[in-house]
């Protein structure tokens, strides 16, 4: 199963899609939607092969500047998926960081993104589970991990993971004290209806004490559940997981066995 679920995060570039290069760094893969709406704006050339932004640039409040405007003209010109008032940071292949740019643009550009989850077990060896909110922009709904989400400019991934317990579980730094160091799973390249998801998926896992219940701060969780090994399987074989919950689920199980 889990040789699927990987299968399924790694998908070849958009059709007609071009390689995105900010300030001469590449950073991601434009679809041709983007590159249309971004024709003619100053700071922007539109190559054969390629959409290069701010060319001659050096990181600083000036490409950021430019690349809130690209942001706006996406959103103008609806290539985005709602809009969202939170930055990531941009990186080039190195891991250089460019600048910062919002949240809903990055996917039609093709941005790396990095994705922090937790898997929080009970001490009796039961997975704890969250179902999406029906208001989510993206995969309303479905069953994910405890915590999950992506990190914020100038965060770390560490910071990224606390401040995502707190919102979405309403658990301290003290809940998941004994939770494991970040590891990378994979890197997804999934195709999207607005663009391109490439995105490092973290993890961490935990035991929760007995009696710790998870309860959601910030509206994007609609219900918490626990449920065995072999029940988080059957979720995942029948699609009631994100794709990337599910990964980082199985990943956990099949390396760990049960969660005690």
């Amino acid at each position: 199963m889990y040789a699927a679920l990987r299968a399924r995060a790694q998908e070849p570039d958009p059709p007609l899609s071009r390689a995105l290069y900010i300030a001469g760094h590449r950073c991601g893969q434009a679809t041709l939607a983007a590159c249309d709406a971004l024709r003619g704006r100053p700071g922007v050339d539109i190559q054969a092969d390629a959409l290069r932004l701010g060319d001659g640039m050096r990181p600083g409040p000036a490409l950021d500047a430019l690349l809130a405007g690209v942001a706006r003209t996406l959103r103008e010109a609806d290539c985005l998926r709602g809009w969202r008032d939170e930055l990531l940071d941009v990186h080039d292949a190195t891991g250089l960081r460019l600048g910062a740019m919002e949240r809903a643009a990055v996917r039609p550009l093709g941005i790396l993104t990095r994705a922090v989850h937790l898997n929080a077990w009970t001490p009796d060896g039961r997975l704890w589970v969250a179902r999406r909110a029906l208001n989510k922009a993206t995969d309303p709904g479905m069953w994910d991990t405890l915590v999950g989400g992506l990190v914020a400019s100038g965060e770390s991934p560490d910071l990224a993971l606390i401040r995502e317990c707190e919102e979405e579980a309403g658990l301290s730094a003290e809940h998941v004290r004994g939770r494991e160091p970040l590891r990378t799973v994979l890197r997804m390249h999934r195709r999207l209806p607005e663009g391109y998801q490439v995105e490092d998926l973290l993890v961490s896992r935990c035991v929760l004490d007995a009696g710790v219940q998870p309860a959601n701060r910030d509206g994007e969780v609609m219900e918490f559940a626990t449920v065995t090994p072999g029940h988080a399987r059957a979720m995942a074989a029948n699609g009631e997981f994100t794709l990337e919950a599910a990964i980082v689920v199985i990943s956990d199980i099949a390396t760990h066995g049960a969660g005690g």
